[in-house]
């Protein structure tokens, strides 16, 4: 079997990394961005960062906010409406995952309208045509949107969330700036930053993973795991460690997927509105205790990664118990919530029953049965 892997045509790291903004345009001969940001990037100014160097490059664009932090269908829906009236030829998102998101399903049915009903983007579409070109300029260091082929869309009428799995919505650049992360307050960081130890964490034990996504997910958990506590104070080498750890996490995961801590964040997200990395950090140590018993040896890498001394001297059971125990630390030593005070025994069914159908499920290494599923959710409680 062919091991598939994609990337960003282009990418930038580090500081001042924006400024190559522009002079990607250029060399494309694009003439007008669609700018897909959240309204509190405009608010704070942060979405302007990127907009003053267009101004002052003299190129066009216009700006779309209609975007929440779950993305909606109707946000996508109006996005599409109004890029056809604004006479754009390429996508500038800017923000976090809604902001990527919104963009990509935007860009997917520009270019195929036969899935205007963002609905039918679900799983891996059949779409025929690459999206509009998209620049990502991540402003969180968690969801890796930037160099991923995945996006995440709610759906508020059926109280879910969709995972839409599409090569054609890979941005074609990547700009990540760590001075546009500055910005987010903590418990922002925190959250972001446990998603991107998450998507590490999952796509190095799913079922999909190999020697080169290993490669990635190892050193991932590595940087996360040494920059995320200096991230959270707004410390500058935090800063950049998290912007680079989250997207190396992105350049593996999206290639192998991921597992059941996102199917049950995603659920947790859709049905109490629990920002998606809060979800994570809280379902990761809880999905690793039930996974143990299927990952090998690839615990101890996991705790070594996470700074764990002297695995080699321990026995397994110690080891896959000092790797859960390192996350569950790191966890709460960035501030994040161990329980959820809005589940309820009434909605584990139905929670039980979306996490299993959701698109990330078939990537765990264990099969996890509605019982299963339950079991887990009462931790929170």
């Amino acid at each position: 079997m062919a091991n598939r892997f994609m990337l960003n045509e282009t990418s930038y790291h580090g500081y001042g990394a924006i400024k190559e903004i522009a002079n990607e345009a250029k060399a494309r001969a694009f003439k007008k961005a669609f700018v897909c940001s959240d309204p509190d990037l405009i608010k704070f100014n942060v979405t302007k960062k990127v907009t003053d160097i267009l101004d002052q490059e003299g190129l066009s664009y216009e700006i779309y906010s209609d975007i929440k932090p779950n993305p909606t269908i109707e946000n996508v829906q109006n996005g599409v409406a109004a890029f056809k009236a604004s006479n754009a030829d390429y996508i500038i998102a800017i923000g976090g995952g809604s902001s990527m998101d919104t963009a990509k399903a935007i860009g997917i049915i520009i270019a195929n309208p036969e899935f205007e009903d963002v609905r039918s983007l679900e799983g891996v579409a059949p779409t025929k045509k690459p999206c509009v070109p998209i620049i990502a300029v991540p402003t969180t260091a968690g969801t890796a949107a930037e160099v991923t082929i995945n996006y995440v869309i709610t759906d508020v009428e059926r109280k879910r969330k969709f995972v839409c799995v599409d090569p054609h919505d890979m941005p074609i650049v990547a700009v990540v700036d760590p001075d546009m992360m500055s910005s987010m307050p903590k418990g922002l960081t925190a959250s972001t930053g446990m998603d991107a130890l998450t998507h590490a964490i999952e796509g190095y034990t799913t079922k999909g993973a190999w020697e080169m996504s290993d490669m990635f997910h190892l050193k991932a958990i590595e940087i996360i795991s040494k920059s995320l506590r200096g991230a959270v104070n707004n410390e500058k080498a935090g800063r950049e460690g998290m912007a680079l750890g989250q997207y190396i996490a992105g350049m593996g995961f999206s290639n192998v997927g991921l597992g059941i801590a996102h199917s049950m964040a995603h659920t947790l997200g859709a049905v109490y509105d629990t920002p998606h990395g809060v979800a994570c950090a809280m379902m990761l140590p809880i999905v690793m205790d039930f996974n143990k018993e299927t990952t090998g040896e690839k615990y101890r890498e996991i705790a070594r990664a996470m700074g764990v001394k002297g695995v080699d001297n321990m026995t397994q059971d110690e080891y896959r118990a000092a790797a859960i125990n390192a996350v569950r630390q790191l966890s709460a030593d960035v501030g994040i919530p161990a329980k959820l005070a809005a589940i309820k025994e009434d909605d584990l069914e139905f929670l039980s029953q979306s996490a299993a159908a959701d698109a990330c499920a078939p990537g765990n290494p264990k099969e996890a049965s509605i019982d299963d599923f339950k079991a887990m959710f009462r931790q929170l409680m």
